[in-house]
């Protein structure tokens, strides 16, 4: 199953939708379950987890540089006391990806030190992605890369020299298994800051997958994205916002992300290929475009003029391109009005 959930990360064909867990458990192991089962339900391909404690990310230390948010979403809560209440338990987390494999659901995570990636390799995760956040966080990012597992690398403080120096680290190492996810670190994002634009230009900039990690409400700009090329969409899912949790007010309730996928499948559907192609239904279109007929009946060996032909639907006779090469030229055989014409009808 691992070697088949990293061919399918690595062989994306269809864009891959994360349903991000995040701290939406609420410290509730049989909550987390409940929104696997309905992340599955809501049609995301894969779940992920976040591997950390609160020493994994920051201290617990009371001076200046520790102290409580001044504004935004957390605002008076210091970083700490916020990591604790957020980080699941480590023991749920093997429970819980075999719980989302028996769905037929994928599973990732998220790493923030040394030591949660060597739990997640003893639990045999498929793939790793690292948070904006850490996106400097280079020893860490060359650690991952290392294992030779898909890597995904969220960009929401980057600058491009960032994403570079992060995109060389994995390929030093061998790891060319990269997506980069477009990203904002604004818990939610106001859609001004969102720049789905970038989107192409990191794409060739570095040659890599990309994706988008959406922390806006609702899912325009996951459409957006997906409508620019993304290969990947996360968004955060909970079962129901009236909840609570640290990451509530931006995260997707199951019927609302159902749309967002059913509305991301439809738009792959109504995007297509980049060739010009002619399907069926189009093919049978234009039979009913234009094309030269007879306007009024003649007589063999009478002149094609602009009195007799004319190009009209539908489009049974020959293309209108040869209007002008047809008109002076005679007719071989009596002809009536209403017949497309045909290259055996016209004589020198």
């Amino acid at each position: 199953m691992d070697k088949k959930q990293q061919k399918e990360i690595r062989n994306m064909k269809k864009v891959y939708i994360v349903a991000e867990l995040s701290a939406n458990h609420n410290n509730d192991f049989q909550l987390a379950k409940d929104t696997i089962t309905a992340m599955k339900e809501a049609g995301a391909d894969a779940v992920k987890f976040q591997t950390y404690t609160a020493d994994s990310l920051t201290l617990d230390v009371d001076n200046k540089y520790f102290k409580p948010r001044t504004e935004g979403l957390w605002k008076g809560r210091r970083l700490y006391e916020l990591y604790k209440e957020a980080a699941m338990p480590y023991e749920w987390q093997p429970k819980l990806a075999e719980y989302a494999i028996s769905l037929g659901l994928n599973w990732l995570s998220t790493p923030f030190d040394f030591e949660g990636v060597d739990f997640l390799e003893s639990i045999n995760i498929p793939a790793y992605k690292v948070a904006s956040l850490e996106i400097m966080d280079i020893p860490l990012i060359e650690y991952i890369a290392k294992k030779q597992k898909p890597i995904i690398l969220s960009t929401g403080i980057a600058k491009l020299a960032d994403i570079e120096l992060a995109v060389e680290t994995c390929r030093n190492v061998g790891n060319n298994d990269i997506t980069v996810l477009k990203c904002t670190s604004a818990y939610p994002t106001p859609f001004n800051e969102v720049n789905l634009n970038a989107i192409p230009t990191i794409q060739k900039a570095f040659n890599v997958k990309v994706g988008l990690s959406d922390h806006t409400i609702g899912h325009i700009v996951s459409l957006g994205a997906v409508a620019i090329g993304v290969t990947l969409v996360e968004k955060h899912f909970i079962l129901d916002r009236k909840q609570g949790g640290v990451d509530s007010a931006f995260s997707m309730e199951p019927l609302e992300f159902k749309e967002m996928v059913d509305n991301i499948r439809v738009l792959e559907d109504a995007l297509g290929k980049t060739g010009i192609e002619i399907t069926k239904g189009m093919d049978d279109a234009r039979k009913r475009g234009r094309s030269l007929f007879l306007v009024k009946d003649i007589k063999k060996g009478e002149e094609f003029t602009k009195e007799n032909i004319k190009s009209i639907r539908p489009g049974y006779g020959l293309h209108p391109k040869y209007y002008w090469e047809i008109l002076g030229k005679k007719a071989t055989e009596d002809l009536k009005r209403g017949i497309p014409l045909q290259w055996q009808f016209i004589g020198d």
